[in-house]
């Protein structure tokens, strides 16, 4: 898609009433994560000439399911109309992926449209081990790929709150998501701000439910290709209010050429089976 995988940003608790609501809902794994559905909508923040971008909207989809005991499944879609001045084109990419920690396991499917015609389709699994990362690819060909170790998103986005509640403000990681071609890592370098709570005049708030008042921690992530390091300009930035359920809104997501936000638009909380409840099966 436009974007990398960003639905790892997503998948992703134990101050204040967050917490409390958190592990008192169906739909939370022992991590604090929620099961839940969010819908954004998205629109262009700013253009440069190059980008060759006048305008830009479109929605994007993420739902959140599973458990600590389970594995995480995210169910990604992210859909834009460009406005090019010459022509109006539509972009589809519709993401798929499985991560189970326990296992050091992680899958991806994503498939990218264009004006409904699939440009490309990239699949595979990558497991973690004491010697790095190994990739098994089987879309849009079949090989095999060695990288140094690396997180995968939902072990980020732990990293992330963790730092957060420790009030660890800057951190680096290095993540596989499964994005592009499937055969690359990223070097992220993550910024957390204080702990905030909404302010009277903040209307996306009110889209988060029962969480509208709930304090969360402003969060910009930066990623970079990992040939050229942190010390080369980033690949884009994501920047999000996060709460420690793992549920984010108000998002700005800036590629250098031209920057969009996402604005939650409806967030659905979704009931999973606690891990007691499996284990009893």
């Amino acid at each position: 898609m436009l974007v990398r995988n960003i639905a790892f940003v997503f998948v992703a608790s134990l101050s204040g009433s967050i917490a409390g609501a958190a592990q008192a809902m169906p739909g939370t794994a022992a991590t604090g994560l929620i099961a839940h559905r969010a819908v954004y909508d998205l629109e262009l923040r700013d253009s440069t000439d190059r980008s060759g971008i006048e305008d830009m909207s479109g929605r994007m989809v993420y739902e959140f399911t599973g458990s600590a005991c389970q594995g995480y499944k995210t169910d990604f879609r992210f859909v834009t109309q460009i406005n090019t001045g010459d022509a109006v084109r539509m972009t589809d990419q519709q993401t798929t992926t499985f991560e189970d920690a326990a296992a050091k396991k992680f899958t991806f499917d994503t498939k990218s449209f264009t004006d409904d015609k699939l440009d490309k389709e990239v699949g595979g699994s990558a497991a973690e081990s004491d010697a790095g990362t190994v990739v098994d690819l089987v879309r849009p060909d079949s090989r095999k790929v060695d990288l140094v170790a690396s997180d995968f998103p939902t072990e980020h986005m732990l990293q992330v709150i963790d730092n957060a509640r420790a009030g660890k403000r800057m951190f680096e990681s290095r993540i596989f998501d499964g994005s592009d071609n499937g055969d690359e890592s990223l070097i992220t370098s993550t910024l957390v701000g204080k702990s905030q709570t909404p302010v009277s005049d903040d209307k996306e708030a009110g889209e988060a439910g029962q969480f509208s008042k709930a304090p969360f921690w402003p969060v910009t992530i930066a990623y970079f290709n990992d040939k050229s390091g942190t010390d080369a300009l980033p690949i884009y930035r994501m920047s999000f209010k996060l709460y420690e359920n793992g549920i984010t809104r108000d998002l700005v997501l800036d590629y250098g050429d031209f920057v969009l936000t996402g604005k939650l638009k409806k967030l659905d909380i979704l009931e999973t089976a606690s891990c007691d409840k499996q284990t009893q099966k």
